[in-house]
């Protein structure tokens, strides 16, 4: 290992007080580095160099994670030789890690939504709560709520059962009105007609516990893995995968991503635009199983 390393590691042990995990990573790091310069000096490296060098690891199918962090690693060790005069100039500068994959959100099918929703979920205990619950998945695949916009809805507040809508307050403090589905109304009705033997001391939480306050997101997200588990669905399933599913349907069966982007939220077109891989996913899955040319021999 070149000195110049072992100093660099050095100062960040002492004077940066980095962990022993991180110096590790940096010792593996700059050991690429060093097998890369093949016996010449670190310093004399420039940035064709360090790029083949990159395109080394990304050949031996290093994850494009551990590709960043290795630059990351790389240039840092360069901006700590130039601060000293070492050198001139970061060869490591402008260099980029390839893509990391955008990690597709978890969609329920349709089947597995209705398997959810449609049958009453068995062995629940107290009624009352079973009710409540069901009317707040139904309105979290009905509407594509965020499990934060959901906790906090209020009634009457946003909601209108009339108008068949809910207003709810995202990210940033915008606000924006989602359609509320006919099952969904029909499941918050009958939970609202139970919401006053719950409610005490003016708790304006549409939602509440057993104790009459409001629900939190962790008591939301483990009744519906205990939902979901008992109904059968046959994966684990979690608020924001309603939400995902919500958007992966309503785009399939309208095609219209704007108006999906509007209902979910999303500020930008382009956090909407994943749903689209999940669309042509499903349509992938159709075409493997029913196209003569596609099946296996």
């Amino acid at each position: 290992m070149d000195s110049s390393v072992e100093n660099f590691l050095t100062e960040l042990a002492i004077q940066r007080r980095a962990s022993p995990h991180t110096l590790d990573a940096y010792r593996r790091d700059l050991a690429r580095l060093t097998a890369l310069a093949a016996g010449v000096e670190l310093a004399a490296l420039k940035t064709a160099q360090l790029r083949r060098g990159l395109m080394a690891l990304h050949a031996r199918q290093l994850a494009p994670r551990s590709i960043a962090r290795t630059l990351s690693a790389w240039r840092s060790y360069y901006a700590w030789l130039a601060r000293r005069g070492a050198i001139a100039l970061n060869p490591a500068d402008g260099l980029r890690a390839p893509k990391r994959a955008r990690a597709l959100p978890k969609a329920l099918g349709i089947d597995q939504a209705a398997a959810l929703l449609d049958r009453p979920a068995a062995n629940l205990p107290d009624e009352p709560l079973q009710v409540r619950d069901a009317a707040m998945f139904e309105l979290f695949y009905s509407s594509g709520l965020r499990l934060s916009e959901l906790v906090s809805l209020d009634w009457p507040g946003g909601l209108d059962l009339a108008a068949g809508e809910v207003t709810v307050t995202g990210k940033r403090q915008k606000t924006r009105q989602v359609p509320v589905g006919d099952q969904a109304r029909a499941a918050l009705e009958a939970w609202l007609a139970l919401r006053p033997q719950f409610k005490h001391k003016a708790q304006p939480a549409l939602f509440l516990g057993r104790n009459g306050t409001r629900l939190t997101p962790r008591q939301v997200e483990s009744r519906l893995a205990q939902w979901a588990q008992r109904q059968g669905v046959g994966v684990h399933v979690h608020p924001h995968m309603l939400r995902h599913s919500f958007a992966s349907h309503v785009l399939q069966s309208s095609g219209d991503l704007r108006a999906v982007q509007e209902m979910l939220g999303h500020a930008s077109i382009a956090a909407t635009q994943i749903y689209t891989h999940l669309d042509f996913q499903h349509l992938a899955k159709i075409y493997d199983a029913a196209h003569p040319r596609a099946k296996s021999k």
